[in-house]
């Protein structure tokens, strides 16, 4: 699927199922908490931190794959709502790093 058609994809469904678009701010709050849910399991399977339960780590990779597409979900309606073509966006994004960046990563000790 391409960032477009995951757009156009995510507005069917919130136009059919999910009945209507949440306001952007409150898409913005729930963006923040997908965010949050998802560093949380990062904290976990890759941090310092442990689980509670034994039977939390056996599924925390399956867990994460769908907290990351929560994140993906909720940026796309995010995207939607404001007009933003994604993939527009992304490409302008990664021009601007690419002109700004590339002697810098080149040059940077800590990365070699």
């Amino acid at each position: 699927m391409t960032i477009k058609e995951a757009q156009e994809t995510v507005d069917q469904w919130i136009n059919t199922i999910g009945i209507r678009y949440y306001g952007e701010l409150t898409n913005t709050a729930i963006l923040m908490e997908e965010v949050g849910e998802m560093a949380r399991l990062m904290a976990r399977i890759y941090g310092e931190q442990s689980f509670k339960r034994k039977e939390d780590e056996a599924s925390a990779k399956e867990d994460l794959a769908d907290e990351m597409a929560d994140v993906l979900f909720v940026l796309v309606c995010l995207a939607n709502q404001t007009g933003i073509d994604l993939t527009d966006a992304l490409r302008k994004n990664l021009d601007k790093k690419t002109k700004r960046d590339k002697d810098r990563h080149a040059n940077n000790e800590k990365l070699k």
